[in-house]
Parts: structure tokens; C-alpha cells; sequence
């Protein structure tokens, strides 16, 4: 079976389905008179399964990874959120009908206003509303929150329709080889999961959960995506050999931690990790990484009803900057797509193409500038830039960095210190940007590619829905041609240049981007020495005739033979 891979590596082990209860309850009236107990026991319902989140979050291990904390305070967010914990009470008392079916009527309406959204990242977290659902349902049927697992939980693969953190909390005590799902994309919470604890997975199989049996023997390959069900003996030594020789090449990996990233004919190139959190700045360190290219901001925002005050946000970026020792951090403003205070009265966020990333900071302007003086404040402590998403205009540059400006002056008032010099850059994630880069040369700092929206908005594919996802080609041509032009534009300009998407962590494109004249990148942690291991074997001498060769090809085939022949 073929889906989506995750996170690579391989993993053989017996399957253990974790079973779901689907929103498909029965529908009946209930006399007028026990409205008020049906009420009441959604009220229970929802009261049990708030204590089951909580303990479940008292239980996390402190060495587990900083999501696991953060879904499960969106899960309990949405669970508190008066669309889906007061809405089928009034739908009980005005209808007349049991609880189940309130709960299934408003979970549907939900999910209808998910399904507009453009912005895929948002789009998934539909999921996180069924799966509060989902366990909301349970307990009003009278069902286990979850399968249990047997003792033997070492050399397991779960195998489920979906998962949430809350599953893999409760599964804790067991150490699984992969998870793999029917639903998903490189956003999911699996996803996500899976890289965080650096284990194979797979997902978007679709049919993975009807088709495997409970304790089959299966081959999860997280780097082409495949899962191999009953393998017969030959097939299985084999993925024994390869999984074999994976963890041997990671264990050399490691040893790459302090090896300075030179080419061959001795150019050096800077590679940065990206960080979503303050805790992640040990995965940073362990890396090996020579700063911080992307700080994502926007979980600092997340799973709360407030925003963050400038206190708040600027212990957390202190807590990075001060983490990196001197080490250069760039912190990206948030790339929220819309937040309660723009639109009280919707349930669902901002499209992809709509209020989001600068658009958003700059129709909000005091929770902008509160950013940008935390930021600033944070700056004191050590090198520290600015990176502003989503840019595509000389006004929306002009009026950012006069938000800049006042933030800077309303520090200067209260006697506050701030690097005077800090520099502030772009994201070069849209056409627009990458066409009129000179604009961007002349009024800011330094560029950083977001390849991620850069290639869905060149494309118009949105990479998370599985529908199309086949189509999001980072070896476009069009896709190629506007990267090679922003990278050349802006060294010939001596402005500094980076990728910090997802192009920038796969090792098959190093060299690709080494020959357009690429020489700092930042990428996840994890697969920062992977990269650093094929900047090590690269000679930029060979590699510039080859990457001009490829901008020249139209054809396909020819581009993935000659991206073959690059890495030879």
C-alpha cells in the first residue's frame, strides 16, 4: 500500500489496530420533560472527558516531546468552546432530540465550515473537532476511550483511521515502530508526532485500516511512503538488511555533529534549524545547528482564547535567543491565518489567500506592534532578526516597517534597551514577491524562501489534501526558475539569501540548490546532519553546470534523470 511518507526510516513490526467509533448515532425525540436530564448528561459527558484530557496532560513524560502538550491543549480549547459545548444543549432543548444526535448535528455543521477553508494546514485541524467529538461520543454510548494494548508494546505499529495525541499520550508506556493512518497529510498531528519522535510513518492510506488484521506482520518504509503487508521471507530479510544499514547511517550522522559544512573545493555553507517552540532549542543544539533561521511564532498564539501579552512573548523569545549563546536567531512574526479578535462571530479561520501572515498583523495593529516590541526587547539579549511572512508589495513593506519604527520609538520612551541595529527581512513565499524582488533588495535586511507555499501558490496545489498532493512538484520547472532567480538576484545584490522549507531539509535537493548559489539553509533539526553529510561530498565546481542544465529541461522525466545524475 502507497500514502503519503512523514517521516523516513523503516520499521518491521505486528500491527495493532486502534479502533474508532464514527459519528453515525441513532436519532430519537425525548418528551419535553427530560430535556433537562438529556442536557445534563451531555453536561457529564463533557465534564468526564475534560478530567480524562487533564490527567492525560498531568501524565505526559517530561522527556516527551512539546507537542504532545500543545494538542492536548487544543483538544481541551475546542472541547470548552461554546460551538461544540453549548450548541447541542440549545439543540436538545429546541429540538427535542437525545444528545448523540445534537452532538453528531452540530459536529457535521463544524466540519462544513472546515471544509471551506483554503489554507490546508487549518483545514486539517477538522480533525482535532472529530476527535473531541469522538471521545465526547463514547462516553455518552458507554464506550472505552481506547483499545488496550498488550505488554508486548515494543516492535508495534499502530494502525488506525486517524490519530490524535491524546491516543498516543494514553499509549505511553509502550514503544511503537511507526504509526501509520488513513488520514493525514505533512501537517497532521501523526505527522508531526512521527518526526518529533523520529520514527517511521506513513500516511493518507486510506484503506489501511480495513484492510490489515491485528497482529499482521508489516513493513512500514517512511521514506517512500510504503507499507508492505505479510511480506514473504525474502522481501522481509531484505528490509531487515536496509533497516539495518538506516540505523547505521544514522549512528555516523551523529558524528557530523561538530564537523564544520564545507564543500569539497572548500566553500562553506551555514545551515540553521527551524524551531516552533522555546523547548526545541536543545533539538537545535544537538544538531549541531549554527542558529536559528526560523523561529515560528504562531504556537505562542494557539489553543488559548487571549493573545500572549509583550511580557509573555518576550520571555519566550529571550528563553531562545539567551538558549543560542550567541548564535543568530531569527524570529518570524506570526503566520496566523485569522484570530478572534479580527472575527468574533466565525467558527473557522481565515483562508490561505485571505486575512493571514502580514495581512492579519497589519490589519491588527496593537497586536502587531505588541509582537515586534517583544521581539525588539528580546533583541538585548542577543543577535536576534526579524522575518515578516507573506510580503508582496512595496506598501505592505512600507507600512511594516513603519510598525517597526514606532515599536522601536515606544521602547526608546520607556528607556527600554533593544539592538538599535537589528535587521529585519521578508519570506519570499509568493510569486508576486519572487517577481519583484528588487523592491525587497532595496528596503530590507535579508530574503528567506518559504518553498512550502512558494511551490502551492506557483502550482495552485494544495499539498495537504491527498486529492491533488501528487501534483505538488518541488521539480516544476516554474517551481526551479523562480527559486534559481531569487537565490541569483539576491546574491548578485549581496543580500543574504536562505530556504527555510521544506526543500531545504531533502538532502536529494542539496546539491540542486548548492548549484543555483545557495549557501545558507535552514531546516528541521532532524534532518540537519543529513544535509550537512551531502554538503560534505558536494564539489560546487561539478554541481553549477549541472543545476544550469536542469533550468534549461522542460521535460519531467529528464529533470528527476538528471537530479539522479547530480547526486551520482
Amino acid at each position: 500500500m502507497h500514502g503519503v511518507p512523514v517521516s523516513g526510516g523503516i520499521a518491521i513490526g505486528r500491527a495493532h489496530l486502534l479502533s474508532r467509533t464514527g459519528l453515525e448515532v441513532a436519532h430519537y425525540v425525548i418528551p419535553r420533560k427530560q430535556a433537562a436530564a438529556e442536557i445534563a448528561r451531555f453536561e457529564a459527558a463533557l465534564a468526564t472527558v475534560q478530567q480524562e484530557l487533564k490527567e492525560l496532560r498531568a501524565q505526559i513524560p517530561p522527556n516527551a516531546p512539546q507537542e504532545f502538550g500543545a494538542f492536548l491543549d487544543l483538544h481541551l480549547m475546542i472541547l470548552n468552546d461554546a460551538t461544540l459545548s453549548k450548541a447541542p444543549r440549545d439543540i436538545i432543548a429546541t429540538e427535542r432530540c437525545n444528545a448523540e444526535w445534537a452532538l453528531k448535528v452540530q459536529t457535521d455543521a463544524l466540519l462544513e465550515q472546515f471544509n471551506e477553508i483554503e489554507d490546508g494546514y487549518l483545514r486539517e485541524r477538522k480533525s482535532d473537532v472529530i476527535q473531541v467529538a469522538e471521545r465526547v461520543m463514547k462516553n455518552l454510548l458507554g464506550q472505552p476511550g481506547y483499545s488496550p494494548v498488550s505488554d508486548s508494546g515494543e516492535g508495534l505499529i499502530l494502525v488506525a483511521h486517524d490519530l490524535s495525541p491524546a491516543d498516543v499520550i494514553q499509549f505511553k508506556q509502550h514503544r511503537f515502530a511507526s504509526f501509520i493512518t488513513d488520514l493525514g497529510g505533512t501537517t497532521s498531528h501523526t505527522a508531526i508526532v512521527a518526526r518529533s519522535l523520529n520514527i517511521p510513518s506513513v500516511v493518507a492510506l486510506h484503506h489501511a485500516r480495513q484492510l490489515i488484521v491485528e497482529n499482521d506482520l508489516l513493513i512500514v518504509d517512511g521514506t517512500l511512503g510504503m507499507v508492505v503487508v505479510d511480506p514473504d521471507p525474502h522481501t522481509l530479510e531484505e528490509y531487515r538488511q536496509r533497516q539495518h544499514q538506516w540505523e547505521l547511517e544514522r549512528k555516523k550522522l551523529r558524528r557530523l555533529r561538530d564537523t564544520h559544512a564545507v564543500t569539497l573545493d572548500r566553500v562553506a555553507v551555514e545551515l540553521q534549524a527551524n524551531i516552533e517552540l522555546p523547548e526545541d532549542v536543545g533539538r537545535a543544539r544537538e544538531s549541531g545547528a549554527a542558529g536559528i533561521g526560523l523561529f515560528r511564532t504562531e504556537f505562542l498564539f494557539l489553543n488559548r482564547d487571549d493573545s500572549p501579552g509583550e511580557d509573555e512573548q518576550f520571555e519566550a523569545y529571550r528563553k531562545v535567543v539567551r538558549g543560542m549563546n550567541g548564535l543568530p536567531v531569527t524570529i518570524r512574526t506570526y503566520d496566523l491565518g485569522a484570530d478572534k479578535q479580527v472575527n468574533p462571530d466565525r467558527a473557522a479561520v481565515a483562508s490561505a489567500l485571505g486575512l493571514r501572515a502580514i495581512r492579519l498583523s497589519l490589519n491588527e495593529p496593537d497586536m502587531f506592534l505588541v509582537q515586534l516590541r517583544a521581539i525588539l526587547r528580546a533583541s538585548h539579549y542577543g543577535k536576534t532578526k526579524i522575518l515578516v511572512p507573506m510580503l508582496m508589495s512595496v506598501p505592505e513593506i512600507n507600512q511594516t516597517l513603519g510598525h517597526v519604527a514606532r515599536a522601536r520609538q515606544d521602547l526608546d520612551d520607556r528607556r527600554v534597551p533593544y539592538d538599535k541595529g537589528i535587521e529585519i527581512g521578508s519570506m519570499i513565499e509568493i510569486p508576486a514577491a519572487a517577481l519583484a524582488l528588487r523592491a525587497f533588495i532595496r528596503k530590507l535586511a535579508f530574503l528567506s524562501i518559504g518553498t512550502n507555499d512558494l511551490i502551492q501558490y506557483t502550482l495552485a496545489i494544495d499539498r495537504t489534501d491527498d486529492t491533488v498532493s501528487h501534483l505538488y512538484d518541488p521539480l516544476h520547472p516554474a517551481v526551479l526558475r523562480l527559486i534559481a532567480h531569487v537565490i541569483k538576484t539576491a546574491s548578485a545584490a549581496g543580500k543574504p539569501i536562505a530556504v527555510c522549507g521544506e526543500m531545504a531539509g531533502d538532502p536529494q535537493l542539496t546539491r540542486l540548490l548548492l548549484g543555483f548559489g545557495l549557501r545558507q539553509f535552514s531546516m528541521h533539526p532532524a534532518r540537519l546532519l543529513e544535509v550537512k553529510q551531502q554538503i560534505l561530498r558536494s564539489n560546487l565546481g561539478k554541481i553549477g553546470q549541472q543545476a544550469k542544465k536542469m533550468l534549461r529541461t522542460e521535460d519531467p522525466d529528464k529533470l528527476h534523470s538528471l537530479l539522479a545524475k547530480l547526486n551520482a
